[in-house]
């Protein structure tokens, strides 16, 4: 049985809800649906007081932050409230601040999601792992490029010691 999160010192580290990535065909589920369910979980982490979310992007070399490609998708726009990261890679936290951030905010445990498992999530987990960070993996609320990669990432952070919880097991519904 999971241990019950707090969301004292948690942070929901969201990856990759831009344009040019959500529109590519994910599996098991659409970009589309791994934002919808990244929005549920941001909303109930943003309505917890003392959780922190995270929202990062990965963005293209051609046009920068402000090509179209390269927004986030339509309600993930960085709220007053919330960290944004800009990475230019597959890891969150290679060169961007990142855990320094979540140090200074006492931050102990993370929760991912976003696209793609296999890439930006398993990445950023793996790495989040070796930082001492207890990990959490949401997989109905990321995607890969095929069903087997979702799950042979999946496989991969568990063996790493990355707890794997759904969208409704964290929001309580």
């Amino acid at each position: 049985m999971a241990r019950p999160m707090t969301h004292a010192h948690t942070a929901l580290v969201l990856i990759d809800l831009q344009r040019w990535i959500v529109d590519r065909p994910w599996q098991p589920m659409g970009g589309a649906a791994v934002a919808d369910a990244c929005g549920r979980l941001r909303e109930h982490f943003a309505a917890a007081d003392s959780a922190l979310v995270v929202l990062v992007r990965h963005v293209q070399a051609d046009g920068g932050l402000a090509a179209a490609a390269n927004r986030p998708v339509p309600g993930f726009a960085v709220r007053a409230d919330e960290y944004a990261v800009v990475k230019h890679g597959l890891d969150a936290f290679e060169g961007t601040g990142l855990h320094e951030g979540l140090r200074r905010a006492a931050i102990m445990e993370v929760v991912l999601a976003g696209l793609a498992t296999a890439y930006g999530v398993e990445a950023t987990a793996a790495t989040a792992v070796r930082l001492g960070y207890e990990v959490t993996v949401v997989p109905d609320a990321s995607a890969s490029e095929s069903d087997a990669q979702h799950h042979e990432a999946l496989d991969r952070l568990v063996a790493l010691g990355v707890r794997v919880r759904t969208v409704d097991s964290l929001v309580g519904s």
